[in-house]
């Protein structure tokens, strides 16, 4: 199982509600991190595409061979991925392109930020569910979370604006949800998203003892 190292504090406490599939959800999230640290570290568009294509070659690779390094040893999101039998499954790829907008785009419009949040966020969420036939809301829910998530991080207030203002228009198409028992970490990931972007509100940076607080009652009540 991927370490708590490779993971942000919030993908840890979501995937502790994963059962039967928390290695699975772990090594997901451990991959979306080191996406966003491409997204974070690159200067030069060219050599971040260079390094995605790299990621998108891996989950691509029925072989496994790809991401070995020396000796043998391979990059641990790529082991652990491999481990939990989520590699080539379902959304990866999608999650790529999504992250691939924020690398090779200097400015942002409505259309990139779209693309960004069907990539990632609808990619996520149907890696996570585990089906690349999800239902619509799903892959909505999905996008509003993406959208939220990087209002929080991103350090240019019209571009996190403009992330809330697409997740506040998502919101009706989750409206009709209905949770399945094994996508509850989603729905408590879906569920914190709504509450702080009708608030106007990007995702907070670290785990606060309020928003600790805030997750348990979402897995406890749903609300």
């Amino acid at each position: 199982m991927i370490a708590d190292a490779e993971l942000p504090p919030l993908a840890a406490l979501l995937s502790a509600h994963a059962g039967a599939r928390v290695a699975q959800h772990r090594a997901i999230w451990a991959f979306d991190a080191r996406l966003a640290k491409v997204a974070r570290t690159t200067s030069e568009a060219a050599i971040g595409q260079m390094r995605l294509a790299w990621w998108n070659d891996v989950v691509e690779d029925a072989q496994g061979v790809r991401g070995q390094g020396i000796k043998g040893q391979g990059e641990p999101v790529v082991d652990a991925m491999r481990a939990a039998g989520v590699m080539a499954g379902p959304g990866l790829v999608a999650m790529i392109d999504g992250w691939e907008v924020l690398v090779v785009e200097p400015e942002i419009d409505a259309s990139g930020l779209r693309d960004y949040a069907v990539g990632r966020g609808g990619g996520l969420f149907r890696a996570l569910a585990g089906a690349a036939d999800v239902p619509d809301w799903l892959a909505a829910a999905g996008q509003v979370w993406a959208c939220w998530d990087l209002a929080g991080h991103v350090g240019d207030e019209a571009l996190a604006d403009a992330a809330i203002a697409q997740a506040r228009d998502l919101l009706p198409q989750v409206v009709a949800a209905r949770w399945e028992a094994a996508w509850k970490p989603l729905r408590i990931a879906f569920t914190l998203a709504r509450q702080d972007v009708l608030a106007g509100r990007g995702a907070p940076l670290g785990i606060s003892r309020a928003l600790a607080w805030r997750l348990l009652r979402i897995a406890l009540v749903g609300r």
